[in-house]
């Protein structure tokens, strides 16, 4: 494994918090900041997919930045990328005043636009900030899988553009993208079912769901990789899979399970808003069951 990313190791994707009216809730959103970087993550990603990215206003996203960025001494990563250029492109240049170190740019979702069109876009987005660009690719929720080549163009002739959050679940892609791309340009594991074997092939570290709840052990896997202590690693890596298949499914996909995970464990975030929440019955319970399986890899809940 390379040495850990310029962004770190184990990042965690952070939920927005939200009040009982479902108002974003800044003072609950420094509180988790601080606590996940405590409890073992390098930096962090606000405004994503898990951070409801869709249902933030403009205003609400530079004001969640602008909170994070002021409260930890770890990378913060700004969620400013839409489905929309113009868009993209002013939230980007907003987000770069914030304090944040990059800004995740994410595949334009629905449009479904060709390569080309995909090509200009993240140009585009790069071409309006200073700060290191991180492609995002999840084509399961975009529609759009951003293609080798693409990639590849981006990563060797565009300087800021310098990494992607990787959620195509294709292994051998990955490989061959690391292969051949640049020095420097990294490549985050997006997807957590499929942390090690993106290690494997050269992931300089993770942007984890499930980190919320086990920073620390992700933090342990990655290490024990990093030192060649494969056995390790994959023993890590075991622990964590009833929390991998605990993040997401058709009953509560992300990020419903993470909130119901984090109120199990005493923060206040809320419910999703609509069209996510509310969280199905049963879902804490769950979630306490996954932390009691964790056993002493369970962090502790935060005090009342």
């Amino acid at each position: 494994m390379p040495a850990p990313g310029r962004f770190g190791a184990v990042l965690t994707a952070m939920v927005t918090p939200f009040d009982d009216q479902g108002r974003l809730d800044l003072d609950a959103a420094v509180r988790l900041a601080r606590w996940l970087v405590d409890n073992g993550n390098d930096g962090l990603v606000v405004a994503g997919t898990t951070g409801e990215a869709p249902v933030l206003t403009d205003e609400e996203k530079l004001d969640l930045w602008r909170a994070v960025a002021g409260a930890v001494t770890v990378p913060v990563i700004a969620g400013a990328g839409t489905n929309d250029t113009r868009h993209s492109i002013e939230l980007t240049r907003r987000a770069q005043e914030t304090g944040a170190a990059g800004i995740l740019a994410v595949t334009p979702y629905y449009s479904r636009p060709p390569q080309a069109g995909l090509a200009h876009h993240f140009r585009a987005v790069a071409g309006a900030t200073r700060l290191p660009v991180m492609i995002y690719d999840i084509p399961v929720r975009t529609g759009r899988k951003v293609a080798h080549e693409t990639l590849l163009g981006l990563a060797r002739e565009v300087d800021n553009i310098v990494a992607v959050k990787d959620a195509a679940s294709d292994v051998a892609g990955s490989a061959r993208l690391l292969a051949e791309a640049p020095s420097g340009f990294e490549l985050y594991s997006g997807e957590d079912g499929l942390n090690l074997p993106l290690l494997a092939v050269g992931a300089s570290g993770v942007v984890s769901v499930a980190a919320h709840w086990s920073g620390a052990l992700h933090a342990e896997m990655v290490a024990s990789f990093a030192k060649g202590d494969v056995d390790g690693a994959r023993a890590a890596n075991a622990r964590l899979l009833e929390s991998f298949a605990f993040e997401t499914g058709e009953a509560a996909p992300n990020p419903i399970p993470a909130k119901a995970m984090l109120r199990v464990l005493g923060h206040r975030v809320g419910e999703c808003r609509p069209p996510m929440g509310p969280a199905p019955a049963g879902l804490e319970d769950r979630a306490r069951a996954v932390l009691a399986n964790l056993g002493p890899d369970a962090p502790l809940p935060v005090p009342g």
